[in-house]
């Protein structure tokens, strides 16, 4: 069993920040945990805009506090960010989130993060070994 709470991690190298240092993430859950997934709590300040895209995972983001818009580049579609929803993408999915309010996610991996992982020129994570 594993039991975390946020302040035990703060201010430990589960704290860091990702997206060319525009977004704090704790995360509470890794790799190494062998749970078959990560789990983050994802902190994306008003105003960020970040474009991504995860080539060798999938995410999953439950928007818990805030307000902003998730764009998949493949339809041009946008959909709106709020409190209560969650948004998936999968490999194929380029996508472009925006934060008008701050917004708290949380954030889940497949296959899971080994912590250390920042985006690269893409915006997405290197594969897992």
């Amino acid at each position: 069993m594993i039991v975390r709470r946020l302040e035990e991690l703060e201010g430990t190298d589960k704290a860091t920040k990702v997206a060319n240092g525009t977004v704090s993430v704790v995360r509470y859950l890794l790799r190494d945990d062998a749970a078959g997934f990560s789990v983050s709590d994802v902190t994306i300040p008003a105003g960020t805009d970040n474009i991504l895209h995860y080539k060798h995972h999938i995410e999953a983001n439950l928007v818990l506090e805030g307000e902003g818009t998730v764009e998949d580049f493949a339809t041009g579609k946008t959909h709106r960010l709020s409190p209560g929803t969650i948004y998936v993408v999968y490999p194929q999915d380029r996508h472009r989130v925006r934060s008008t309010k701050s917004m708290r996610v949380i954030s889940i991996f497949n296959p899971p993060l080994a912590g250390t992982e920042n985006h690269d020129k893409d915006g997405g994570y290197p594969p897992p070994r």
